[in-house]
């Protein structure tokens, strides 16, 4: 629905403007004067407020900003402050001037009779359906601050987790980026150097060193085709996974690649299992939550699982069933949902699968490196053998040239 900026009056002949939403500018005005005011003035907003404007620039909030918001509006809505007046003192705190004003333009839309989930859902870079739908049943269930808090341990845990991953997959990212250094500065300072020396010589190099002279030619005579041919691998790349045919192929193969495939299955289990689990017990229809956590999964294949869950659901033939045929849930799962579906605690009984698998996943993170090593160890013996090679093979084929006979 469009929106529409206003001035008008209040009962008290006071000036008030802000935004409202409606179907029409009529419907506006009837709005308004509903509310009491006197319009004075009303045109349709542009299509993009500022805050849009700025964010298209670049400007960002991060989950942790979001998770500070929703931490503050938690504490300020328990405390008995109105929603508007929560909004107001939380935009004065933020130092992200971008958030501070999607803030401030959401507090205007609540002065002018937009409901608060209307006004977060006008920001889905910031605010994903599943916080919409948890604040729609927030504000039909009059369970604001109760449903505030299950979304700040909710986006807690997701940072909690990146932050793991990141300082288990740091150490493997060095030592790489380590190794593609002293590779380029083998290949692009050392070498050259080598062949010019080896070049006075009637000496056949070492295909090892052949190659790395090879390297080097082509890095300093076609970089510019490189950098092309990069970007176009890239892209082709991009476009392939986005692609109906090569989506279904990459989401897959993320499930299936050893040691990240499995820790993608749980975090994608323990995420099922907590926001439907949350979204049960705030109110949201099972129909609806089936839609949201099937379109926040970010792998087609889990998307899909989840829709034919929908559909037996749908079919009143409950959610066990299609999760076995699926092959992506874990038994233990399956069973839990079993359980609930014949007790009536499916989302008492998922909480407990979302925090079995929490721990599960909190292991598996914390032994990554452990998993990766191996493969990183292979991988950095081969780079720095070849580079040996390279470098050695041809000393001691000038050793026999210079050896006396």
């Amino acid at each position: 629905m469009p929106n529409f900026k206003y001035k008008a009056r209040d009962k008290f002949a006071k000036p008030v403007s802000g935004t409202t939403v409606a179907e029409s500018q009529t419907e506006a005005v009837k709005k308004l004067q509903d509310m009491g005011y006197t319009v004075v003035s009303m045109v349709q907003a542009a299509e993009f407020e500022a805050s849009q404007i700025l964010g298209r620039l670049g400007n960002r909030v991060t989950l942790p900003e979001v998770s500070t918001f929703t931490r503050q509006l938690y504490s300020l809505q328990k405390a008995g402050l109105t929603l508007l007046s929560s909004l107001e003192a939380i935009a004065l705190q933020s130092d992200n001037r971008y958030f501070r004003m999607v803030i401030e333009e959401m507090a205007r839309d609540i002065r002018g009779g937009v409901n608060f989930s209307e006004a977060l859902k006008k920001h889905p870079h910031i605010f994903d359906d599943v916080y919409v739908s948890m604040i729609k049943a927030a504000e039909s269930g009059g369970l604001m601050a109760d449903i505030l808090g299950r979304l700040s341990e909710l986006i807690e845990r997701q940072i909690d987790t990146r932050a793991r991953i990141k300082a288990a997959t740091r150490y493997p990212i060095i030592a790489f980026c380590v190794l593609c250094l002293g590779f380029l500065v083998v290949v692009t300072f050392v070498i050259p150097r080598f062949s010019t020396l080896y070049g006075q010589f009637n000496v056949a190099l070492p295909l090892p060193t052949r190659i790395l002279i090879g390297i080097n030619l082509v890095i300093q005579k076609y970089w510019y085709l490189l950098i092309l041919a990069l970007g176009g691998v890239i892209y082709g790349f991009i476009r392939l996974i986005n692609s109906s045919f090569g989506r279904p192929v990459w989401d897959n193969f993320r499930l299936k690649v050893p040691v990240f495939g499995p820790l993608v299955t749980l975090l994608t289990v323990s995420r099922f299992a907590r926001v439907t689990a949350i979204l049960m017990k705030s109110g949201v229809p099972i129909l609806d939550i089936l839609d949201l956590v099937g379109n926040t999964t970010g792998n087609i294949i889990i998307k899909r699982a989840i829709l034919n869950i929908k559909q037996s659901v749908n079919q009143g033939q409950g959610m066990s069933e299609p999760m076995k045929v699926s092959g992506l849930f874990p038994p233990v799962v399956i069973q839990m949902v079993y359980a609930g579906e014949q007790t009536g605690r499916v989302d008492d009984l998922l909480l407990s699968v979302a925090d079995y698998y929490d721990r599960e996943t909190e292991y598996m993170i914390k032994n990554l490196t452990t998993y990766i090593e191996p493969l990183l160890i292979f991988f950095l013996a081969c780079g720095v053998l070849v580079m040996a090679l390279a470098i050695f093979l041809p000393m001691w084929n000038l050793i026999k040239v210079f050896r006396p006979g």
